[in-house]
């Protein structure tokens, strides 16, 4: 949110490493690890594809997505990196990379490098007193048709349940309180601790308590 009375232009990047293999793995042979990873930047989809080249007719490896959107906010500029080298620069730190102080853009490098990330970096303009909502997607599956079959599976879901894709986002806020435990959403400490049963307790009901308990309050009949 730009709280001034100017417009104001940032630019928000994206980083990470790129792995698509065990930790031990990565951990063992991090540099040769790194040569099998191939990236590939779809523009159109405002996105960054990764895969790891099999080594052998039976190895099976997964693909991985990253993309980025921004809602309500003018856009500059879009621009991707997938080389790390590229990315931090000679000379240069994780904490405190090249990029974060050329006034040039990324510089949309992918294929076959060897450091592999993934990097998306908006322009934006946010006019005085208004919201910018940005978007960081990250996703794995075991094939590519796989990760086009999951898009259009949840566009469908959607339409099914007459819901937009803010309904969802709301839903993914709600599910993240149920299935991390959400402190601001719990009773009071003191109330908790008054609590002098068990799981058992809560047989009566029909309710198992192995799975989370939402209790919902709802203030209009009509509802």
């Amino acid at each position: 949110t730009n709280r001034s009375r100017k417009k104001r232009i940032i630019e928000i990047t994206s980083y990470a490493e790129v792995v698509l293999t065990s930790s031990a793995a990565d951990e063992a042979h991090p540099a040769f690890s790194n040569l099998f990873i191939q990236t590939a930047v779809l523009e159109a989809r405002h996105a960054i594809l990764c895969n790891r080249r099999p080594r052998s007719e039976e190895e099976h490896t997964p693909w991985m997505f990253h993309s980025m959107k921004v809602h309500d906010a003018d856009i500059e500029n879009i621009a991707y990196e997938t080389d790390r080298d590229q990315f931090i620069g000679r000379g240069y730190t994780i904490n405190s990379p090249r990029v974060m102080k050329q006034k040039d853009p990324l510089s949309g490098s992918n294929g076959s490098v060897l450091d592999p990330v993934i990097a998306i970096q908006y322009r934006i303009v946010i006019e005085p007193q208004e919201t910018a909502i940005v978007d960081m997607i990250l996703g794995i599956a075991d094939t590519k048709e796989l990760m086009d079959m999951a898009w259009t599976h949840s566009q469908v879901i959607l339409r099914q349940i007459n819901a937009v894709e803010a309904d969802a986002q709301l839903y993914s806020r709600l599910a993240a309180s149920i299935i991390f435990s959400n402190a601001l959403l719990r009773a009071d400490v003191t109330t908790i601790m008054k609590n002098q049963r068990g799981q058992s307790g809560l047989w009566g009901y029909s309710i198992s308590g192995d799975i989370p308990i939402v209790l919902l309050q709802i203030e209009d009949s009509a509802n």
